[in-house]
């Protein structure tokens, strides 16, 4: 060892995050006291970005196989579902909240590089992306400062990447005032047969590092997302990489070119920790060890020290091992794209990994115990029903007269959450490369078109994380049944899940059986729907720590779905079509407000139940839609959820340029049916001569349903109540959120 590379004691270990118990299995691992790179090896690959030591027990419990599934969940960088004639659908969505609240162009930019890469080097070429934006206040001048360079950020990676963003959802809580979420989802297709794993077989082969130059930013990253953020976090600041999305694209492009070549024994991205997590975790998956010299590693600062080179989180760059002989062919290629491309070290056969540099051994550890599954620690932390939960009571929301009701409706209309989100999507590029995305007639999931094909995939993410808050096992049960009751509205069947898990620490007994019990929700609701989860991302230690109060973010357990649109035709879309058309509402009639965006916004009652919910009968509800739209039977199809049947109806209305008049059930009062959020709900608009047939099917599935009444005119009526015109609906609901962002 290199005279600088003395053994540490456990005071050195817990500034990196170890606690006791850890190091001493460290201790014992080894064989020996570590010395400080191999302690900091350990403390990036134990931390909780990278082990899931606090998690991983439940996600275990989750459906991990079953369906389409081609690969079991975790045993590749994405999920990978059978889509049909030979292709296949990789897809995975990935947290980067921590830098995104301290640096939030970069930090939402390098989380778009960073789940495209866990596609492509797979060997699928990325065709969507999606995402998930939790913000807090919009009118605070910091927060609009976040929101404008995290939709930067999102837009400028993606566009340049050549990727469009499709889809995605953006909500506004008090809760993330101090600590947004940015999830960042990627989908992308690859003929069945021609994936590459993230292995290192084969001892005597040679390891490339290919991309980027590797810097000093990044260091320690996995470590900064798995700790509280603080008054002082401005201070890791260097943690939050720098993205080059130019780079990245010609990485695409040389990445699919040397898989064709069938050299490539093994790839995986060099993400969290870096050369350590793709070193180890290759290595692990093979059984085998490997020997790296840093000193091959290009560099952009010059001295750097070795655990500096091990654990930076430079983007843009890949690990890949190489069938021993192929070298130059390989070489060829990334010199074709203009693509640092550097040979490294090779695949032994000892089960370690050891690290030199300056012709002296500076690290020896063995692969399987950094990983998951091998040695890294696993926790089952203590967990309490928090306090809050005691005071959540339901609310009664009184009948108002007509003049309140409208009030209320725009009010709604224009809340931040329920208003066109058109300033954030009007920067991402929606049809660049393919233009195989639907974007004028809207759906409730992203359709996007297949290449040669009749077939679509249905995408989608999901969750209202004010109904995770009020129950978190009912509330996930509904984030899932969203997510598949918007790919059935839009005409598909859903294939599979993947996850992004944003809550606060751990350690919280109350966070934590908001962890558990959501976990508890996603699994009932997969294996209902058959959606196994492929993968996901778990972040932990989303809260604000300010002075002596610490504010955990609403349980975000952000739902990525995909699904599989059959037929060009089936594709179905959420407005109203023609005058005439018949508008039916399918589902239970609403009991209560309860949950409802109105209670929250309107009524001022932020601890309010979560919405009713029956999972027996929104899976009959997808059935009976799946059934309608297979036989051709209906127009348009919207699911109601958040602000009610009044926002659906509105937006079918918007998306349409069509009015509507229709009636409401006489023994409800307006407001409550206009507005409770109750699940399971659809609005559909029928043509006259196949209402008889559509009503047969939904009396034959013994599914609730009312006739409200017809798509016509120019204008909204309720029960003869004139809500004016569309156009000025139109204005209301795309404007509002515009107006307050674009402020000064």
């Amino acid at each position: 060892m290199q005279e600088t590379e003395q053994a540490v004691d456990f005071e050195v270990a817990a500034k990196l995050g170890l606690t006791r118990d850890e190091f001493d299995k460290i201790c014992s691992i080894m064989g020996r006291t570590p010395n400080f790179t191999e302690v900091s090896i350990f403390s990036v690959m134990w931390s909780e970005h990278c082990s899931y030591k606090n998690s991983i027990k439940y996600l275990k419990t989750l459906p991990r196989d079953g369906g389409r599934l081609l690969v079991a969940a975790g045993e590749e960088n994405a999920g990978l579902m059978d889509i049909g004639d030979g292709e296949a659908c990789a897809f995975k969505i990935e947290s980067h909240n921590h830098p995104s609240a301290l640096e939030p162009y970069q930090g939402a930019a390098t989380g778009v590089g960073g789940i495209h890469r866990d596609i492509f080097t797979m060997g699928a070429r990325p065709i969507a992306a999606l995402n998930s934006l939790r913000f807090g206040d919009p009118n605070h001048p910091h927060m609009r400062h976040l929101i404008k360079g995290v939709v930067s950020g999102i837009g400028d990676y993606g566009n340049c990447l050549g990727v469009p963003t499709v889809g995605g959802e953006v909500y506004f809580d008090p809760s993330y005032q101090q600590n947004i979420l940015v999830n960042a989802m990627s989908v992308g297709v690859v003929k069945i047969g021609e994936t590459i794993s993230a292995c290192a077989d084969g001892p005597g082969n040679p390891v490339f590092i290919v991309g980027s130059a590797t810097g000093r930013d990044g260091i320690h990253g996995a470590t900064f997302a798995s700790a509280d953020l603080t008054e002082d976090s401005a201070e890791d600041l260097p943690a939050v990489q720098v993205g080059d999305p130019f780079q990245e694209k010609l990485l695409l492009e040389a990445s699919l070119e040397i898989i064709k070549t069938g050299a490539v024994v093994g790839m995986q991205d060099m993400g969290a920790a870096g050369i350590t997590c793709s070193t180890s975790e290759m290595s692990a998956k093979s059984g085998t060890g490997m020997t790296i010299n840093l000193d091959l590693v290009p560099t952009r600062q010059i001295n750097m020290h070795a655990w500096e080179i091990l654990l930076s989180e430079s983007q843009e760059r890949m690990l890949v091992v190489v069938k021993k002989g192929r070298e130059k062919e390989i070489q060829a290629i990334f010199d074709k794209w203009d693509l640092e491309c550097s040979e490294i070290g090779e695949v032994t056969d000892t089960g370690r990994i050891e690290f030199y540099q300056h012709g002296e051994l500076v690290a020896d550890v063995p692969a399987n115990p950094l990983v998951l599954g091998g040695g890294a620690p696993v926790y089952d932390r203590e967990f309490v029903r928090p306090k809050y939960m005691d005071d959540i009571k339901s609310i009664n929301a009184p009948a108002v007269d007509d003049e309140a009701l409208i009030s209320i409706a725009k009010k709604i209309i224009t809340s931040p959450n329920i208003a066109s989100k058109k300033w954030v999507y009007e920067q991402y590029d929606h049809t660049v490369r393919t233009g195989n995305t639907n974007t004028i007639d809207p759906s409730d999931a992203t359709i996007v078109r297949l290449k040669d094909s009749e077939k679509s995939l249905a995408v989608t993410v999901d969750c209202n994380s004010a109904y995770v808050h009020a129950d978190p096992y009912k509330g996930t049960l509904i984030a899932v049944s969203e997510a598949a009751r918007n790919i059935r509205c839009s005409g598909g069947f859903p294939l599979g899940v993947t996850n992004c898990l944003n809550f606060g620490n751990p350690y919280n007994p109350e966070v934590y059986y908001q962890f558990v019990n959501a976990i508890k929700g996603m699994g009932e609701a997969c294996r209902k729907y058959n959606t196994p989860v492929t993968g996901g991302n778990v972040s932990f230690y989303n809260q604000s720590v300010i002075k002596d109060r610490t504010e955990p973010v609403f349980p975000t357990p952000t739902i990525g779905m995909v699904g599989l649109v059959e037929k060009k035709e089936h594709g179905t879309t959420l407005s109203f079509k023609s005058d005439g058309d018949h508008i039916l509402l399918i589902g239970p009639s609403p009991t209560n407000i309860d949950g409802s965006l109105y209670v929250r916004e309107i009524l001022g009652h932020r601890l309010t139940p979560c919405p009713e919910f029956d999972l027996e009968v929104e899976y009959s509800l997808h059935e009976t839609i799946t059934t309608l739209i297979t036989k051709a039977l209906i127009a348009g199809a919207h699911d109601i959820s958040e602000g009610g049947l009044f926002v659906s109806l509105m937006e079918s209305a918007m998306a349409g340029n069509k009015g509507f008049d229709v009636s409401l059930p006489a023994h409800v009062s307006k407001n409550m049916y206009l507005f409770s959020e109750s699940q399971s709900r659809l609005v559909i608009s029928v043509r006259n001569e196949k209402l008889t047939a559509v009503e047969a099917i939904l009396a034959e599935q013994a599914l609730p349903f009312v006739r409200l009444g017809f798509v016509g005119g120019s204008s909204s009526c309720i029960d003869g109540i004139d809500f004016g015109a569309i156009s000025n609906w139109a204005a209301r609901y795309q404007n509002a959120l515009s107006a307050i962002l674009e402020q000064e």
